[in-house]
């Protein structure tokens, strides 16, 4: 018997490449840092609100820069997959049970998902689209 045993050698930088889930999953970590961005965005908004009209003219203004844009675009991406891979875990995070029996995971997602649907509905409405 060997006194050292196998270590088998991973990769520190690169080993959530090994498969498509683990790079999934770190599509998904990735997608806060994007989120995390845009809050700070809308806090800076917030800000310039409070600071007056011109400032917020200067806030508005900058938000229409084809750089701008673009972050929101991809900010918007992120946010959907974010939304959509937690939507889909959700019956594992958090399983219903009623009785001895468990509320299948597509009643759970549906709900999520109609749920998405109605608070999306009612913010356009307030919205006056």
């Amino acid at each position: 018997m060997s006194r050292r045993p196998y270590r088998r050698a991973v990769s520190t930088t690169s080993w959530w490449l090994a498969r498509p889930r683990y790079i999934r999953y770190m599509a998904r970590e990735v997608s806060c840092v994007f989120i995390g961005a845009y809050t700070a965005v809308v806090v800076v908004g917030l800000v310039r609100l409070s600071d007056g009209a011109a400032a917020w003219g200067a806030f508005l203004e900058s938000l229409q820069a084809p750089v701008s844009v673009a972050f929101h675009l991809l900010a918007l991406a992120f946010a959907l997959y974010h939304t959509v891979t937690w939507f889909n875990v959700t019956p594992k995070a958090m399983p219903v049970q009623f009785g001895e029996a468990q509320l299948p995971g597509g009643v759970i997602i549906g709900a999520h998902y109609t749920g998405w649907a109605l608070v999306s509905a009612l913010v356009l409405f307030l919205a006056g689209v």
